[in-house]
């Protein structure tokens, strides 16, 4: 289970975020992985469409659907197949959307990885010393966490599909899917700051999994962030990042973390 003021704690520390950027000047740190996100979210969008159709196309004349139509000659059934049609490059675009913020949080690993150690090192007034071994060591442990969470979140969908065609339990798997996409996201923001505290990536799991409610709070407010066009997806990444960076910092969780 998970703590219902931490879910309103991560939800909160947004706000701090905002203030914390507007009193740093951190802008230029929100726009550009904001303003890149908006690009490749937007290509990535188009050719996903596009591809889709060639797919649905490729699939009806396969399984030669649109001869049958054209033999059955009703508009009704038409509209049907039309309807599935577009359902089905729907489906594609919504799966697009929920991995393609994995892809970017392995594209940006580095940047946001620097973006919480300087959110931190403003909040302490200090400086965490640049190695370029440790920056890459990070870099790639992030990548790792982004490729495990996406796998975990995988499995966990594909299970609640299952249950989906359960009565009444079905009704629910739409939410619960949405807290599951939502804790692996947080779970990604979170990890900056547990591996800045040296914790393992086993730690840093059983820290998280403690402390849930911090995950799932963060990642509701990136995920809700992502349908408000280009200004959401301009402020969600970064704002998320240094939102779980000063949350984690707040309450100095990280200090006594290590087993």
């Amino acid at each position: 289970m998970f703590s219902f003021r931490e879910v309103l704690a991560a939800v909160q520390a947004y706000g701090k975020a905002h203030q914390f950027i507007m009193q740093h000047k951190l802008w230029k740190w929100i726009l550009v992985p904001g303003i890149l996100y908006c690009i490749l979210f937007i290509t990535g969008s188009y050719f996903v469409w596009g591809y889709s159709g060639e797919f649905v196309e490729y699939l009806f004349n396969l399984l030669p659907i649109r001869v049958w139509i054209q033999d059955l000659a009703s508009s009704w059934i038409s509209f049907f197949f039309i309807l599935l049609a577009f359902s089905i490059r729907m489906v594609f675009l919504l799966l697009y959307f929920s991995y393609y913020k994995y892809l970017f949080l392995v594209l940006g690993s580095p940047l946001f990885a620097y973006l919480s150690e300087k959110t931190e090192a403003l909040l302490e007034r200090r400086e965490f010393p640049f190695s370029m071994q440790q920056f890459l060591k990070d870099m790639m442990r992030g990548i790792r966490l982004s490729l495990r969470n996406m796998l975990y979140q995988t499995i966990c969908v594909l299970m609640l599909i299952i249950l989906s065609f359960i009565p009444v339990v079905g009704w629910i798997t739409p939410l619960i899917a949405f807290f599951v996409e939502c804790y692996f996201y947080g779970f990604s923001m979170m990890d900056y700051s547990c591996e800045r505290h040296q914790l393992t990536t086993k730690q840093s799991i059983t820290f998280i999994k403690e402390h849930r409610g911090i995950a799932l709070g963060n990642g509701m407010v990136f995920y809700l962030l992502m349908f408000i066009p280009v200004l959401g997806w301009v402020m969600a990444p970064s704002y998320a990042v240094i939102a779980a960076t000063i949350h984690l910092s707040d309450k100095r969780l990280l200090h006594g973390a290590r087993w």
